[in-house]
């Protein structure tokens, strides 16, 4: 039995502003490196920070990171907060759909892709506005059905700067986040919104410049993500090609992965397949090198 508590903070005079004691906004939290002198940019200074240090530590929210995860432990808190995201937002009535790299792991077996550290949900601009005014800052208690049941806390963090509907200065892409307060861990949202409704009606664009058409989008189509029930656009097929192109939807070995197509899941490699793969890479990279000296001290003979 699922046990949720939502505890939401409200503020009238500033609805996107609340200001939580526990919870200090991330851009007044010190980064780990010492900050650089940047020129001043205009706009809105940004919101959410992440460690750094590799790409992994990009994955983290700087207030609650306490170091990277292994292969299963990073596998494990993605599943259980995917899913409380999902349960979150259903319960509430509150339309969210899959998007990017999670869209594709959809498209695959309904599930994640296991390398992908990345998780990534779209909403309307006002579902955005919507969460910002009366959901920000909500911490929700998570029991899943596993057991023994696991037991989370999330946090649903709305960035300021969601108002703004263009790319600004470029640091404030990301609107909102989904956050395991245990370990940093997050689901990125994207608002999309129709930001030239004048010049081009109907065509739904984030602040990274991801386009989609009304018709890509909607009717949304009703499915099942990891267990339980999430959305997908409706064009999700165009939408897969246009980002990843049509390889993504047939290549069977990517980041240390195979397909089996009898189980239909993503296997991870052992390491002395990998270890293999590497060797023969270096194999055939060292005989193109030789192939190529030998023709051109051919030519160099010739002449």
């Amino acid at each position: 039995m699922r046990l949720i508590t939502i505890i939401t903070a409200l503020l009238s005079a500033q609805p996107l502003l609340p200001h939580a004691a526990s919870i200090p906004p991330s851009s007044e939290l010190e980064r780990r490196e010492p900050r650089r002198e940047k020129k001043k940019q205009k706009g809105m200074p940004k919101y959410f920070h992440e460690p750094g240090g590799s790409d992994l530590g990009n994955h983290y929210d700087s207030r609650f990171e306490h170091g990277i995860q292994d292969y299963a432990d990073k596998k494990t808190t993605q599943l259980l907060m995917l899913r409380a995201y999902l349960t979150f937002f259903h319960d509430n009535h509150i339309e969210t759909w899959l998007a990017h790299g999670t869209l594709l792991g959809w498209w695959w077996n309904g599930k994640m892709l296991p390398w992908d550290w990345d998780i990534d949900t779209q909403v309307s601009g006002s579902t955005l506005a919507y969460l910002g005014q009366h959901w920000n800052f909500t911490k929700y208690d998570y029991t899943s059905d596993d057991d023994p049941p696991v037991r989370k806390t999330y946090l649903l963090d709305v960035n300021p700067a969601s108002i703004e509907r263009e790319r600004g200065n470029g640091l404030n892409i990301i609107d909102a986040r989904w956050i395991d307060v245990a370990n940093g861990l997050y689901i990125d949202i994207t608002g999309l919104s129709e930001t030239h409704p004048d010049d081009q009606p109907g065509v739904w664009s984030c602040k990274n410049y991801h386009r989609y058409h009304t018709t890509d989008l909607y009717p949304m189509r009703e499915t099942l993500y990891e267990g339980v029930p999430a959305k997908v656009p409706y064009a999700y097929d165009r939408i897969l090609t246009q980002e990843y192109h049509e390889k993504a939807l047939v290549l069977t070995e990517y980041e240390g992965h195979r397909w089996d197509p009898i189980t239909k899941e993503w296997m991870k490699k052992s390491d002395d397949e990998l270890a293999a793969e590497r060797k023969e890479k270096e194999a055939a990279k060292k005989e193109k090198q030789e192939k190529e000296k030998a023709e051109k001290d051919k030519k160099k003979d010739e002449e």
